[in-house]
């Protein structure tokens, strides 16, 4: 069974569980079956290690007490560290039924923190920051279950200064926000998913997914499988990386505006010397990408406006996003993509009077604003669509991080635009096939070398 890509916030999580527990489960019930499936997840890292298990007050430390218990019946040495009375029912429960002792101090190799989880929602207190910190120095390994504690589940803020990274974060019934945005997800190490039964639930955000692709058609040309027309500036090689990384994603054809001479460039970009305006008449233009190399003067504004008055598919990226006024999207109603980094969404929060906190509120506020497609680029890349879907694409690697990198997911996202229409699609596609293209890619590669990946990245798609 594939496991499920939603990702819940703690009160949709909270609304799962009450669901579950109206269909007959209890609290106690459900805290067995997360606690017996992380316990598996611990037994198997632990290698016959001993473990620590730190239990809070709430059903968290319930789930902890049912891993050392499941783990202890196993014969692994364990060891429970619990500097707070459980509080709930479930959790009392639970720790009745664990037979070993309590200790002030954990010994071992492994660290399970079962501390607080997804609930938690102010600072740890400071002494339990201080045994936290200690114990996580006294062990090797580090489990965290659910969500590290000291981690907002919602934002993936840490609460506290100076938390621990953990080797592995078993996320208990469904994703959490946090297992995929910065800071919590550097702090997480692996990331693995413990079923309990929790449905699909309306409107939940979801993991980015591998696309499902397809071959071109006999019947295809190069105009059904979509044309891609790229806007130089006043930086070619920008453009020309978008061009390449266009071609490599299964565009039919990719022309590029120019009024210069590229002696050098692949025969495979169509060079044109058109006005602009008239090469954006052609109505067999699939999409169009603005904004790599673009520049910022006077002239580049008015190539901007000169594409998004043509009110065709469309995707914005690097300068374009700089230039980007609310003025300009009047009367465009076409698919829209944009792609703006941190720096680039700072300006557009200033120019689109953005007043949400947080990358997932912020991405869907501009969403909302524009119309478009918003791509919030980063180690924790947030996709948001108009009409409120969200999903999250941790990085596939952090190599991504080179100079021309979001140029490269630029041309990919314009190709799938011209190929589907579909702006939430493309750039969900986009996305995935550029962190694909970079994992293969290897370590210490070229902005180039992406594109030359794509291929290989789009094959695990068919």
């Amino acid at each position: 069974m594939i496991p499920s890509s939603q990702v819940l916030t703690v009160a949709q999580m909270r609304a799962a569980e009450q669901a579950l527990i109206d269909g007959g489960e209890t609290v106690s019930s459900l805290m067995e079956r997360a606690g017996k499936g992380a316990a598996e997840w611990v037994w198997r890292m632990a290698g016959g290690r001993s473990v620590t298990v730190l239990c809070g007050p709430g059903n968290n430390g319930g789930d902890g007490y049912v891993i050392a218990r499941e783990l202890a019946r196993r014969g692994l040495d364990v060891t429970v560290v619990a500097p707070l009375d459980p509080a709930t029912d479930a959790a009392r429960a639970a720790r009745a039924g664990y037979d070993g002792s309590v200790a002030e101090q954990g010994q071992g190799g492994v660290l399970v923190d079962a501390l607080f989880g997804s609930g938690l929602g102010r600072p740890l207190a400071p002494e339990i920051a201080e045994l936290l910190a200690q114990e996580a120095a006294r062990h090797a390994y580090r489990i965290a279950i659910d969500v590290p504690s000291g981690m907002d589940s919602d934002s993936g803020e840490a609460l506290n200064e100076g938390l621990p990274g953990f080797d592995l974060t078993l996320a208990l019934g469904a994703w959490k926000p946090a297992h995929a945005l910065m800071p919590a997800m550097a702090a997480m190490g692996e990331v693995r998913l413990v079923p309990i039964g929790v449905a699909e639930m309306p409107g939940a955000a979801q993991l980015l997914r591998r696309p499902e692709l397809r071959r071109p058609g006999y019947h295809d040309h190069k105009y059904t499988r979509g044309l891609v027309l790229v806007v130089e500036g006043v930086m070619s090689g920008a453009a020309l990386l978008a061009c390449e990384a266009a071609m490599r994603s299964g565009a039919g054809a990719v022309r590029l505006s120019t009024e210069r001479l590229h002696p050098a460039v692949s025969p495979d970009i169509v060079l044109k010397g058109e006005p602009l305006s008239e090469l954006l008449t052609d109505a067999r233009t699939g999409a169009v990408l603005v904004g790599p190399g673009l520049g910022r003067d006077a002239a580049a504004g008015e190539r901007l406006r000169t594409v998004l008055r043509a009110n065709l598919p469309t995707v914005l990226d690097a300068d374009a996003l700089a230039l980007l006024a609310p003025d300009d999207l009047a009367g465009h109603d076409k698919p829209l993509i944009l792609t703006p980094h941190e720096g680039e969404m700072t300006t557009l929060a200033m120019a689109f009077a953005l007043s949400a906190p947080g990358k997932v509120a912020r991405a869907v506020e501009l969403a909302g604003k524009t119309g478009a497609v918003v791509a919030y680029k980063g180690a924790d890349t947030v996709i948001a669509a108009p009409d409120g879907r969200v999903v999250f694409a941790p990085s596939a690697t952090s190599w991504l991080s080179v100079g021309g990198s979001g140029d490269v997911l630029a041309g990919i996202a314009a190709t799938r635009l011209a190929a589907t229409g579909d702006g939430f699609r493309a750039t969900c596609d986009a996305v995935w096939l550029h962190g694909e293209a970079g994992r293969l890619a290897g370590p210490a590669f070229l902005a180039s070398d992406i594109a030359v990946y794509i291929p290989a990245a789009y094959a695990a798609c068919l």
